[in-house]
């Protein structure tokens, strides 16, 4: 899990008022420990890779790989958000998921893998259409399934508690792992351990909440 603790940062992240600002509200420090842990995550997904053999092996590669590009692509859009860098994170999904889809054609021969690796390519190309097609209408709203790094989630939550003025003066740490978000520490009230799950639960990719802060 990612702890950060609010208190210690909260001068830095104050200035985050909306989703769009987070890229006022991340520190440099902070994007690129984002980006290490990215690296360290396909390094764990490509180890566990090595048990496989053949073309589950290559199957199995293209997903780490693929991950990897849509939560850099994610890192970007949230650290330097803008039309250019949305559309980069669905051109990113396209990508990865043709990839795959291609690697899985091998598991065919034939007229069937000819048929299999053309879909992929035609369901990369419809994607990265509708990618522009977004873009152009200047639409900035996540696709479905978009993968959001914890990481990323913690620094939104954090900021959307810090614009939350009756918890300005709470001592509470976010964890994420894998969408579920854990609230610790203390708070003055229980409407304030309330209002602070509240929060959290409204921040884009956050799945669950989970309640253990305590009161002062």
């Amino acid at each position: 899990m990612n702890k950060l603790n609010i208190s210690l940062a909260a001068f830095i992240l104050a200035v985050a008022c909306s989703e769009g600002a987070l890229a006022q509200g991340m520190p440099e420090t902070e994007y690129k420990a984002h980006k290490e842990k990215i690296s360290a995550d396909l390094k764990t997904a490509k180890s566990a890779c090595g048990s496989m053999a053949g073309n589950q092996n290559d199957i199995c590669m293209a997903e780490a790989n693929g991950k990897e590009k849509i939560a850099r692509a994610e890192l970007e859009a949230a650290y330097m958000p803008s039309g250019n860098s949305h559309y980069q994170v669905r051109v990113a999904r396209a990508e990865a998921d043709a990839s795959v889809a291609k690697e899985r054609c091998d598991e065919q021969t034939g007229a069937a893998k000819t048929a299999c690796v053309k879909d992929a390519r035609l369901t990369e190309d419809s994607a990265k259409a509708d990618a522009k097609k977004r873009m152009k209408a200047g639409d900035t709203s996540p696709t479905a399934g978009e993968y959001i790094d914890d990481s990323v989630i913690t620094a939104k939550v954090k900021a959307a508690i810090l614009e939350e003025p009756t918890l300005k003066v709470a001592e509470i740490n976010v964890e994420t792992y894998k969408g579920i978000v854990q609230l610790s520490g203390f708070v003055t009230s229980q409407d304030s351990a309330t209002k602070a799950v509240e929060v959290a639960g409204k921040v884009r990719g956050v799945t669950t909440v989970k309640n253990d802060m305590r009161l002062k």
